[in-house]
């Protein structure tokens, strides 16, 4: 072993920022407990941390105690689980990512102008749940190209395609096409939903695989982004790994290998490859550098309701 080399941009993106901003603020203004439906991000270590600080996490909405403060994450809920809420009459905090907004827009302004939609995405991943629950009945998954290529829709049947946010760029232009292929007349957005990071983080990886023997993607085993970075590198032939810290680093995967390359999804904080470089570094490693520089200037601001309230909260002139 004789060097690891550091992909950028990795790690957080604007999204995952604003989402655990969101509930340290709100611990901050309104104390512990403050409820969070699923996880907030899909990384264990920041739920922990989180978890520390007072939070709780609920699966769903409905574990929240009547009249509470809800945190909904960064991956997006279905409309019902806004109706649920007040009804319970939660003090509801929507930290969804601007990004996952959008496609629920677009979705529901499909469905609405008579589209049979196809979203491109994973099923079960949250992401997936609750832009399929703004229009359930004019809403299919398509997962691969092999469903892409078995859809049976009735003839002159009007059709639209979303995709979740946190997939592979080149496994979904691939569905893409050949949705184009199967439905000429077919519909999608502008822009491609697959988010800014999710795709720098892909590229990223890319452009450093003829200089790696081996890659290592810190995050957790249920974000779909991390995944996705696995994926790009076996797809060229890299071995790699997807790990939660430097504790899961198996010695034997670095038989053989000189260069190490390290980058973490969407959802890891920088600590974390800290302490893994740190791990490297224990072993006799000295050559740890970063491949290429590159800058993500991309923010979001606090939700509406929590700017609101902290905005109530400052002292007044005069106070």
């Amino acid at each position: 072993m004789k060097r690891v080399l550091l992909a950028s941009p990795r790690g957080y993106c604007a999204g995952v920022e604003r989402a655990v901003e969101t509930v340290e603020r709100a611990l901050e203004h309104y104390g512990a407990p403050v409820y969070v439906r699923k996880q907030i991000v899909h990384n264990i270590h920041v739920v922990r941390d989180l978890e520390a600080r007072g939070a709780i996490f609920v699966e769903e909405e409905t574990d929240v105690p009547h009249g509470a403060t809800v945190v909904y994450s960064a991956h997006g809920v279905a409309p019902s689980v806004h109706e649920h809420s007040r009804t319970l009459e939660h003090d509801v905090i929507d930290a969804t990512c601007p990004l996952v907004t959008k496609v629920h827009v677009q979705a529901k302004r499909y469905a609405a102008a008579g589209y049979t939609v196809l979203l491109i995405g994973h099923e079960g991943h949250e992401e997936v749940v609750g832009t399929m629950g703004e229009a359930p009945d004019a809403t299919i998954l398509v997962q691969d190209v092999a469903e892409a290529e078995t859809l049976e829709l009735a003839e002159d049947t009007p059709v639209a395609y979303v995709t979740q946010t946190t997939l592979s760029v080149d496994e979904t232009a691939e569905i893409i096409g050949t949705l184009r292929r199967r439905f000429p007349e077919i519909v999608g957005p502008k822009k491609e939903d697959i988010c800014y990071a999710t795709s720098n983080r892909q590229w990223a990886v890319k452009d450093m695989l003829g200089e790696i023997d081996l890659l290592l993607v810190i995050g957790s085993r249920n974000s779909s982004n991390s995944n996705r970075l696995v994926d790009v590198a076996r797809a060229a032939d890299v071995p790699s790994h997807l790990i939660d810290d430097e504790a899961e680093i198996d010695a034997a995967w670095l038989d053989g290998v000189e260069t190490v390359g390290i980058t973490s999804g969407a959802s890891a904080p920088e600590h974390l490859v800290t302490r893994v470089c740190d791990w490297f570094r224990a072993r006799g490693v000295e050559r740890i550098e970063s491949h290429r520089m590159v800058d993500e200037d991309v923010t979001f601001r606090l939700p509406v309701e929590l700017r609101r309230e902290l905005a109530l909260a400052e002292p007044q002139p005069g106070d």
